[in-house]
């Protein structure tokens, strides 16, 4: 199942005035933000919208900052994504682990063509 995806963007704020606007005409609304990410989307359980600075702090493009995520259930559906990923050739891009405490918890790869996935479970 889909978790969410995220776009990139070099104004965080007007990004999250376009979004709020547009998504609420889907019956969407920010769901939780940080200081360099915000998500949008009915619920944590549903596929959502994400839009954030790039966390190479390079600017964004059509491939930096975007990223598939996908609902792993738990942590140890996260690591067992994760690890079937790396076994069948992905290469790491943040091991699993808490990145928001208590909320997020989640694991990066790169598949073959340098796209990066990642795998997540919400705590919310």
């Amino acid at each position: 199942m889909l978790g969410y995806v995220t776009l990139g963007t070099s104004n965080l704020a007007a990004a999250i005035n376009f979004y709020t606007a547009l998504t609420a005409e889907m019956g969407w609304k920010k769901l939780m933000g940080t200081d360099r990410i915000v998500f949008f989307g009915s619920s944590m359980e549903q596929a959502a919208l994400a839009i954030c600075t790039p966390y190479d702090e390079q600017a964004p493009t059509a491939g930096n900052g975007v990223m598939v995520a996908f609902h792993g259930g738990s942590p140890e559906g996260v690591d067992a994504l994760y690890s079937k990923a790396i076994e069948l050739g992905a290469t790491c891009d943040g091991e699993p682990g808490e990145r928001v405490p208590g909320v997020f918890y989640g694991a990066y790869v790169r598949d073959a063509e340098g796209n990066k996935l990642c795998f997540c479970h919400f705590t919310l």
